[in-house]
């Protein structure tokens, strides 16, 4: 059982943790646990052992040579203070104060709470004993080089608000950087929604289970980088939750890399690699039907063909030589006015329809829409669904659709949901693919995946579960025109090489989108933030693929 593949709701991790000390482990015996192992994984970031919170390490080098930490005799380590909760978060901040403290490092505490919960209590006594400093001010926080945030933990649904309030904002306002523990303070558990008032930490060390907040685009600024600390929750007790295929899933490497169209059969030709036909492309956006076509270029379908206006056919022709470029009668604005008699539908695995194509494409849109193939609708392609009645013209689709609206796109299709897209972008998404049928793949930081699962026992159900996968890594240099043009090609590609080896076609759309994150993140280590172009993200899927496949 892969652990990284889960991602719990608050209640979930409530009921697994119920059934942990039904079976006899003691809350106290965890909490140790627990903290230890936060403890230890604190000091080897501080000594560098591991990447993913390198921005944090960063701040804190950088703080001691500007002198603005405190030396302890002739140690260099650095001052650590650690914001303490009256819940079991404060408990496990208390015995994480506790070890550093052992380790030589100097630890100062602040808890502005009265009252503690009794086993946090106990700790907080403890570290009195101890003479581990507590402090009631902000102000003597100041001379930090780290803070370790437990003031409240997963499961807080009240509204942080009055003088705790101010003091978070007050913390925040130190610019010391923040590792939090399990969740940064304030953040809901599910939505990832600020409750009033947030931390906003460097890294945030999420405890046995990734929870949604994670995977929620409103939460990243808060929750900065992130690691899984695993304590060795029981396998029985996640499936018993859970189930050893929850609906709800992180994209693995695992996952992603199982349904890549390798390796191919020794005896593989071009036909049974998939015929994928993008239908893209008007006089002032040449360049969206270049972008999806070199991303199905990088799927390694069989056979590709690009539809787009005639005048624009010698520049698609030039710049992939081994497709197969249709012209198409047009506007008089240069876009496709309607499909040519000549393209049979029926010839291909799958259709990628969209990019570039303006408003003026419909009657294009509309006939690939009363086609019984599976197909990729994007960009232009989804404004026109949405003015042609979203709901039921997917509903009447007999054949699989994958659309892939941003966030714009997807409350036209589903002003109804509108709403619900600004408070959960999980739920708004599983509500939009009840609604429809379709296999909704809406964009953002994380990419959310999901469809109706249509297996045989829940064919005719009302209460048919939908099976939803969650992209956990991308990077903001994929904010830029054109890298949803790529990803639709990539993604079209997949889905008609899919078709034609009779593979799992739904599972393609986790594949395309991790395998386009992770082409952005190899460019921007390469190239920076501000370096990842389109056309550029095009180059970096093949050495992505090196990587992982």
């Amino acid at each position: 059982m892969t652990i990284q593949k889960f991602v719990v709701t608050a209640d979930q991790m409530r009921q697994i943790e119920t059934r942990i000390f039904a079976a006899g482990m003691p809350v106290a015996a965890l909490m140790e646990k627990v903290a230890g192992l936060i403890a230890r994984r604190i000091q080897e970031l501080l000594k560098g052992e591991g990447s993913s919170a390198t921005d944090c390490i960063t701040d804190v080098t950088d703080r001691r040579k500007r002198g603005e930490g405190k030396k302890i005799g002739n140690s260099q380590l650095p001052v650590i203070g650690v914001l303490v909760g009256p819940g079991h978060n404060g408990g496990d901040a208390l015995v994480v104060a506790r070890e550093l403290h052992f380790q030589g490092f100097q630890v100062v505490i602040y808890c502005p709470f009265s009252k503690l919960k009794e086993l946090t209590k106990n700790h907080a006594d403890y570290a009195r004993c101890l003479n581990i400093q507590f402090v009631d001010k902000i102000d003597q926080l100041k001379n930090c080089d780290l803070l370790v945030d437990g003031l409240f933990g997963f499961g807080l649904e009240r509204e942080i608000n009055n003088a705790t309030a101010a003091a978070i904002d007050e913390i925040n306002n130190l610019n010391i950087p923040i590792f939090s523990i399990d969740i940064p303070s304030g953040i809901h558990t599910d939505t990832g929604e600020v409750l009033g008032m947030a931390i906003r930490a460097k890294h945030t060390l999420c405890l046995g289970l990734w929870k949604m907040a994670f995977l929620q685009d409103r939460a990243l600024e808060y929750i900065g980088s992130s690691e899984l600390i695993d304590f060795d929750i029981p396998a029985a007790d996640i499936a018993a939750i859970l189930s050893e295929t929850p609906a709800i899933q992180r994209i693995t490497k695992a996952s992603a890399t199982q349904h890549l169209p390798l390796p191919r059969s020794p005896i593989s030709h071009k036909y049974t690699n998939g015929h994928l036909l993008i239908i893209a492309g008007s006089r002032r956006y040449s360049g969206a039907a270049i972008l999806a076509a070199l991303g199905a270029r990088a799927s390694g379908v069989g056979m590709l063909s690009i539809a787009v206006p005639e005048s624009i056919k010698p520049i698609l022709s030039s710049q992939l030589p081994e497709a197969l470029v249709i012209g198409c009668p047009e506007t008089q604005s240069g876009a496709i006015s309607e499909l040519p008699v000549a393209i049979d539908l029926n010839l291909y695995d799958a259709i990628a329809a969209g990019p570039g194509l303006t408003l003026e494409a419909a009657i294009a849109v509309e006939s690939v829409l009363e086609s019984d193939r599976p197909l990729v609708l994007d960009a232009d392609g989804l404004n026109i669904l949405a003015q042609l009645g979203t709901v039921p013209i997917l509903s009447e689709r007999s054949a699989l659709t994958i659309i892939t609206p941003h966030p714009g796109e997807f409350k036209r299709l589903f002003p109804e949901l509108a709403d619900d897209t600004n408070d959960d972008r999980i739920a708004a998404t599983q509500a939009a693919a009840q609604l429809c049928g379709a296999t909704i793949l809406l964009k953002g930081a994380r990419v959310c995946i999901s469809w109706k699962d249509e297996g045989d026992s829940l064919r005719d159900s009302c209460a048919s579960r939908t099976i939803t996968y969650l992209n956990p890594e991308s990077t903001p240099a994929l904010a830029r025109g054109g890298s949803g043009d790529v990803l639709t090609g990539l993604l079209g590609g997949l889905l008609a090489t899919a078709i034609a080896r009779k593979s799992p076609p739904q599972s393609v759309a986790a594949t395309a989108v991790w395998w386009h994150a992770q082409a952005g993140i190899m460019a921007a280590k390469e190239r920076t933030e501000l370096g990842v172009d389109a056309f550029t993200l095009t180059q970096y899927l093949i050495p992505a693929l090196r990587e992982f496949a």
